[in-house]
């Protein structure tokens, strides 16, 4: 891969150290995720966005939701790519995997339609996740219609909020072309890139 080609970060990631008003929000970020995602490091700039951001994040994560955890991820890694989104498909399969998701299903995701190894509840929701990514929107009646035959009303605002999330990580990372962490990039090549995952816009 052809590091040199990528572009640099275009507002560089401020240390921990810079940001004392946010310790309480980074350190739960680096007990979650072993790192602190240099997505919150650019956007600490603005430590009242990070505290917004983080609130809403934690309620989309809540882990009394309805919708399992671990495909909430899953819906997570289809949506951002169907964005383009590099930084945060290389993210959330690492996370999937964290969270139990076993390889071989992570793999299967990109065929999730035909896999035996995917639910028609999975189904719906994936193909929800898939056409919200897309610019303009490609949700259709139908997939809404499919969507409610497996899921409560509840777990469909957990469903759509946690794709709207990533909305606005994809377009985040992808316009300040935020830089990997080390982790999440090495997952990335090691993992995704069979299924033609490069690095892409994002420097490490």
């Amino acid at each position: 891969m052809d590091q040199k080609s990528m572009p640099a970060a275009r507002l560089a990631p401020l240390r921990k150290d810079e940001l004392p008003e946010l310790k309480t929000e980074l350190d739960a970020a680096e007990r979650r995720m072993g790192f602190i995602p240099n997505s919150v490091l650019i956007m600490g700039r603005k430590p009242k966005m990070v505290k917004g951001f983080q609130a809403l994040s934690a309620s989309v994560w809540d882990p009394e939701g309805k919708v399992p955890m671990a495909f909430k991820r899953l819906l997570a890694h289809v949506a951002s790519r169907s964005a383009g989104c590099q930084y945060c498909v290389a993210h959330t399969g690492e996370g999937a995997i964290k969270l139990g998701v076993e390889q071989r299903k992570l793999d299967a995701v990109w065929d999730y339609r035909h896999s035996p190894l995917f639910t028609p509840a999975e189904r719906s929701a994936l193909d929800v996740a898939v056409a919200a990514g897309c610019v303009p929107n490609a949700v259709t009646d139908e997939m809404f219609l499919e969507l409610r035959k497996h899921w409560t009303e509840e777990q469909i605002v957990e469903i759509v909020g946690l794709i709207a999330l990533f909305g606005f990580l994809n377009r985040w990372n992808d316009t300040m072309a935020t830089p990997l962490e080390d982790e999440p990039a090495h997952f990335g090549e090691t993992h995704l890139a069979k299924h033609g995952w490069t690095i892409g816009k994002h420097a490490r």
